[in-house]
């Protein structure tokens, strides 16, 4: 079984949820939003933290913040996989006792990520040197120790980390596809504002071979990662 996290009702899976079922596993979730309670963590077999447009220090508005944190250090202790995206890897940086700050630039559309090391034998086949993913965030982490960063770009040093095998953060999305990326645009539109790392809606959505390329890149990920043992 693996599970994942939600932390808002229109962010979800996108191609996650096909990927994981044609490869065989089962999903649960728990909606942090809606107040559903998070599960023994001990019955986790592996797990996914999803995005969302709070900072993971807004507790007063967002007071599940604290036991999400709590959960997510007991999952991370017992060496399954787990893998955060956006919001989710800015959460396991925190847990792992990095810090998490506002980037200089705001990073909203298509833009390309570059290896900035050496890529693991167990993600190779998953993650090419340099590759155009599509991103959503205002914020980023710094390194864990013991932690590698994986990834960079132009507009953000760290876009990607592996903390010893089983804990993957990623600041962009590969899971995004043309209408869960719509979704997003219409709860988040107001941050489509003129800036040097902002693309436009319709620039971003008319990419249907790039979403086919990520939505890609993110089955043989999870393919490769959560076959971990």
């Amino acid at each position: 079984m693996v599970h994942w996290l939600q932390h808002v009702p229109f962010e979800g899976l996108g191609s996650v949820e096909k990927s994981m079922l044609e490869q065989g596993h089962s999903l649960s979730c728990c909606r942090l939003w809606a107040g559903d309670t998070l599960p023994p963590e001990d019955s986790v077999e592996a797990l996914i933290v999803m995005g969302g447009p709070m900072g993971i220090y807004d507790y007063a508005d967002y007071p599940w913040l604290t036991e999400e944190k709590e959960f997510l250090a007991q999952v991370v202790a017992r060496e399954i996989p787990v893998l955060g995206i956006c919001l989710g890897a800015q959460l396991l940086a925190d847990v792992l006792g990095a810090k998490v700050t506002a980037n200089p630039e705001k990073e909203i559309g298509w833009f390309p990520v570059t290896a900035t090391a050496d890529i693991p034998e167990t993600l190779i086949s998953a993650f090419p040197q340099k590759m155009t993913v599509f991103h959503w965030h205002g914020d980023t982490f710094s390194l864990p120790d013991n932690a590698v960063c994986l990834y960079g770009s132009s507009a953000c040093v760290n876009q990607a980390f592996l903390y010893k095998k089983h804990v993957l953060g990623l600041q962009f999305h590969l899971e995004s596809t043309a209408d869960s990326a719509a979704i997003l645009i219409e709860n988040c539109r107001d941050e489509l504002v003129q800036a040097p790392w902002i693309m436009g809606e319709e620039e971003m959505l008319h990419r249907e071979n790039a979403f086919q390329d990520i939505n890609a890149c993110m089955h043989r990920l999870l393919e490769q990662f959560f076959s971990l043992k």
